[in-house]
């Protein structure tokens, strides 16, 4: 087959390989309008990993980017509260043409002029609580994108994970499928020499057709696991990503208390703790708001007729009398800010360490299911298809307790995967609730 020449991007280029086409058998085709003309050909059964899913999520997934783009509105607070003086200083400047009439003389015209400058300074100490809060607010800014990072990590990774299931059970149900069908071209034929019923030959059929119809339907779904996958990552239309991988996973060594402990640390608790601290000294800046300003100018200028110029100097000092407004509405809404913040905190902080605990024991539960169906009762119900097999061969069964063992595996293997997702999702939402840094997917 002779490949497509369509145009295309860098960015569309490097993301060509990790993805399938829905609906393509041989290649990936990626419509996108560059002048540059390029002919791709790649496999539709390219796999995607985890690890490459993560670095597209970090890379495209708006959630994230729009909590990096709050970076810019607080460095610029942070660079404007590390200034000097908060208030920018004040030039003045005046030209006067006054004319002074005289008794019997031409009027006299003189040229003043004047110049001054005017700063203001804040007495009470709020240049230190602006700047304490600005940067507090800024490590409060990059703790919460580092755990919007890592929720946005933990939902590829719970996608991807549906992804795999799915692909697993399909194949689970194609082994099946295929042993279905082998006994009933075996029935057909014994139907046809006289040894079986038309009842065993309709019943292999009916079974036959269920069993496709059930991948049927596994492989809708997974469609759509495959569309939510790719709407997370932000890929192009119409790419459906391939997941790799294996959904047994050795499970990491930790216990209880070292989840309880590294939680108190993730980043969202960190984030509040800033927060809380920032409001902190966005009180007291409030607070301290309600002392007036000094105001402290300077000004020099030329008065007086050509022949007696006069040079004025001037210190002035201003300050406003706070008789009618206290800034109570600003103190208001700084103490509201630090009551939300401190209840958001403790909350937070006592929900984590319950869910810990809960999702522990489930955690646990899960995993002694998963080893008593990999290492019981798996291999006894494998063990049984192959001797029901045999015995069906060999005439000594029928083919009703044949498929009665057949579904007897097949639904043993649904629960170990269905356990096994399960057990994943469930290690997922731990390392994500308690801050955890060891990945629970192998790279």
């Amino acid at each position: 087959m002779r490949p497509l020449i369509l145009p295309l991007t860098i960015a569309a280029l490097l993301a060509a390989p990790a993805f399938c086409r829905a609906g393509d058998t041989t290649k990936n085709i990626i419509p996108v309008s560059s002048p540059t003309t390029v002919a791709v050909e790649t496999p539709s059964t390219t796999p995607l990993t985890l690890e490459l899913a993560w670095q597209f999520a970090e890379n495209g997934n708006s959630v994230l980017r729009q909590a990096k783009a709050q970076l810019a509105a607080i460095e610029a607070d942070a660079a404007d509260a590390r200034s000097l003086l908060w208030n920018n200083p004040k030039l003045t400047g005046e030209r006067v043409s006054r004319e002074v009439p005289q008794s019997g003389m031409p009027t006299d015209k003189r040229r003043e002029w004047s110049t001054g400058i005017e700063q203001t300074f804040e007495i009470a100490g709020q240049q230190s609580y602006r700047r304490k809060a600005t940067q507090l607010q800024l490590q409060a800014l990059e703790a919460s994108i580092e755990d919007t990072r890592r929720a946005v990590r933990s939902e590829v990774e719970r996608r991807f994970v549906q992804v795999l299931s799915l692909q697993e059970r399909i194949v689970t149900e194609r082994q099946s499928l295929k042993i279905i069908e082998d006994t009933a071209t075996s029935v057909k034929k014994r139907v046809a020499a006289g040894e079986d019923s038309r009842l065993d030959g309709n019943l292999a059929q009916v079974e036959a057709v269920r069993a496709k119809n059930q991948i049927g339907v596994l492989e809708e779904q997974l469609i759509q696991a495959r569309a939510d996958l790719a709407s997370t990552l932000q890929l192009p239309s119409g790419l459906l990503p391939v997941a790799s991988g294996t959904l047994g996973t050795a499970s990491p060594i930790y216990t209880l208390e070292a989840l309880l402990s590294n939680s108190l640390n993730r980043p969202l608790l960190r984030s509040l703790d800033y927060r809380e601290q920032s409001a902190k000294n966005r009180l007291a800046l409030e607070r301290a708001s309600r002392y007036p300003d000094l105001t402290v100018g300077l000004s020099t200028g030329r008065e007086g007729p050509a022949n007696a110029r006069e040079r004025l100097t001037t210190l002035t000092f201003s300050i406003p009398l706070p008789l009618f407004r206290n800034n109570a509405s600003g103190i208001g809404r700084a103490s509201t800010e630090l009551s939300q913040v401190q209840i958001e905190r403790e909350s937070s902080v006592r929900d984590t360490g319950s869910n810990i605990n809960a999702m522990w024991k489930k955690l646990q539960s899960l995993t002694a299911r998963v080893n008593a169906l990999q290492q019981n009762i798996l291999p006894a119900l494998e063990e049984n298809q192959r001797l029901s097999v045999k015995s069906l061969q060999a005439g000594e069964i029928g083919l009703f307790q044949l498929l009665v063992v057949t579904r007897q595996v097949l639904d043993g293997r649904r629960d170990l995967i269905d356990a096994q997702t399960e057990l994943r999702l469930t290690r997922i939402a731990l390392h994500e609730t308690a801050g955890w840094n060891e990945p629970a997917a192998p790279q």
